[in-house]
């Protein structure tokens, strides 16, 4: 792999890094307590973090999205926003749960497909103990550039022309490297076109009726099959 520019973290950005990694491991504490997985993904994992970074909080599987709403609010977190979100007619429908400005955890709705869950290794995600420990992947930005954590800062390169090889060092499969690829070029040729789906609940409103209403209405909802 071509090794690329080094980026040299000063003390502010390390400061940053740690202080938002403490609070990434608070966010997901309430979800390791119901015994679930939980994955913070994208800068945070990679350490390429700025003042202007989410903290994501991904959770691969969920018995009932009232169980984690329960969680957060026992744990102090206050529920801003719920939403659901189906990005392309043909990608699984998540929810999204906002605790803060850019503070958002996500849950998938409908069984997702290999290549969609592989999106966060293509990212860059990491576990409650790997937080802990302090440890850093390697992961894709949204430049399409490969990040590779260093004990300076990182290494970045271009991943263009080199997705097999960054598909084996992600461990995820060449596909899902060339369908970020394409699908970030778009934005980047024609600009941010917005989602298929986005639907705001109403604090009366759960995830499962407002899915049902919305399969109901959408045949795109319909094909994919629901895990919860």
């Amino acid at each position: 792999m071509e090794e690329g520019v080094e980026i040299v973290y000063d003390e502010g950005r390390w400061s940053l890094f740690k202080l938002l990694r403490e609070e990434a491991r608070a966010m997901m504490g309430p979800i390791s307590s119901m015994g679930l997985e939980a994955l913070a993904y994208g800068s945070i994992a990679r350490g390429d973090v700025s003042a202007s970074s989410d903290i994501d909080i991904f959770i691969p599987s969920l018995p009932t999205p009232s169980i984690l709403e329960f969680a957060l609010e026992r744990c102090s977190f206050k529920v801003l926003k719920r939403e659901i979100i189906q990005a392309t007619p043909s990608y699984a429908a998540k929810g999204y749960i906002t605790v803060g400005e850019r503070r958002s955890y996500s849950f998938p709705l409908v069984e997702m497909k290999p290549i969609e869950l592989e999106f966060y290794g293509f990212a860059g995600s990491v576990s409650i103990p790997q937080l802990t420990e302090g440890i850093r992947v390697p992961g894709v930005d949204k430049r399409l550039m490969l990040i590779t954590p260093t004990a300076r800062g990182h290494m970045e390169s271009s991943i263009i022309g080199r997705e097999g090889a960054v598909a084996k060092l992600l461990g995820i499969s060449v596909e899902a490297v060339k369908d970020r690829v394409r699908t970030l070029k778009r934005r980047e040729r024609v600009g941010r076109t917005g989602v298929f789906l986005k639907r705001i609940l109403k604090p009366d409103e759960s995830f499962g009726e407002v899915f049902d209403e919305l399969s109901r209405e959408r045949p795109a909802l319909r094909r994919r099959l629901r895990t919860w």
